[in-house]
């Protein structure tokens, strides 16, 4: 029997992404979910702005303190974003497949002129529009209430910051969609899904942290001549950096923090020669903290592909007859 297929394997691909992304705004889950983020993000904002007002105005980047000011018992809102935006990514993918396996629906959609491909890709699309249109209605959320509260107006480069920011969110949370996806595709229980789903979330943000010193001090055991010099070993240094960027969760508090903190210099130990010529506390141009956190932004959109590519290798293989 031939295999050859018959027209695009992207027909039906607006279809799928229309029908999908309604469901996702329309849902009681997305609903619960937004009330979660934006009732959150505000308590955070509200200490944010109580703790600018209580210091000098002659910050020229007061606007990007909104993001990184936190006040205790509140982390700051960026940490928050870090915190929930894979519960949201998670909550829209993890039963994005196996709840058509579940309600036996996948056979009678496969049946239409429309390939896995297009179901697949659009079903990763709604989602991940989804989260778009939610980070920016709280970004909007954000820089109006900073307008209004802090009665300034931000500057450019503060609104190409935050943008940029929200651009690496936007991957971050694809990041996640795209592992809940491969677990909705792997795992025929949505509760398993989900379970697997947010216990890799809670490996890479919490427990991961912890290992990986370890891990890198027993792959290259510090030099004792180094140590009882007062110096760092930088075989050391490189394979634990190295080991703790292999979390998405890192990635993005690394990109978090070049962008929103304007003075952030370097992501990892910081020598001399970096400071030859600088002045203690002054911020970087926009390009060069670009500059730092291109392979962080890579390294996130590098993830979403190869793990979309994992669901994709799965689902084409798997049996979907009813």
């Amino acid at each position: 029997m031939s295999t050859t297929r018959i027209g695009s394997p992207w027909h039906g691909l607006g279809a799928v992404l229309s029908k999908e992304l309604a469901d996702h705004l329309g849902s009681a889950r997305m609903r619960l979910l937004q009330w979660l983020v934006v009732l959150t993000a505000a308590a955070a904002l509200y200490g944010a702005i109580e703790g600018i007002r209580q210091t000098t105005a002659s910050d020229p980047f007061v606007f990007l303190r909104l993001f990184t000011d936190a006040r205790a018992p509140l982390p700051s809102f960026a940490a928050l974003l870090g915190f929930l935006i894979p519960l949201i990514a998670i909550g829209l993918g993890f039963d994005a497949i196996n709840g058509e396996y579940s309600h036996r629906t996948l056979s009678r959609i496969l049946s239409q002129p429309l390939y896995r491909d297009a179901l697949l890709l659009g079903k990763f699309l709604a989602g991940l529009a989804a989260l778009a249109i939610s980070l920016v209605c709280l970004w909007l959320l954000v820089m109006g209430a900073g307008l209004i509260l802090l009665g300034v107006p931000p500057s450019g480069e503060e609104v190409v910051r935050s943008l940029a920011f929200l651009v690496a969110a936007l991957a971050y949370a694809g990041v996640w969609l795209a592992v809940a996806l491969l677990c909705s595709v792997a795992f025929r229980s949505a509760s398993t899904s989900a379970l697997v789903a947010l216990g890799l979330w809670l490996f890479c943000a919490l427990l991961w942290p912890m290992l990986a010193p370890a891990l890198a001090r027993a792959i290259t055991p510090p030099d004792p001549a180094t140590l009882l010099g007062g110096g760092l070993d930088m075989h050391a240094v490189a394979w634990q950096s190295g080991l703790l960027h292999v979390s998405p969760a890192t990635l993005f508090n690394d990109t978090a923090i070049t962008l929103l903190s304007p003075a952030t210099r370097s992501l990892g130990p910081v020598f001399l020669s970096q400071l030859q010529g600088a002045l203690l506390g002054s911020p970087l141009p926009l390009s060069e903290s670009l500059a730092i956190v291109w392979p962080q932004f890579t390294g996130l959109i590098a993830a979403v592909v190869l793990l979309f590519t994992l669901a994709y290798i799965v689902f084409q293989r798997q049996e979907v007859r009813a």
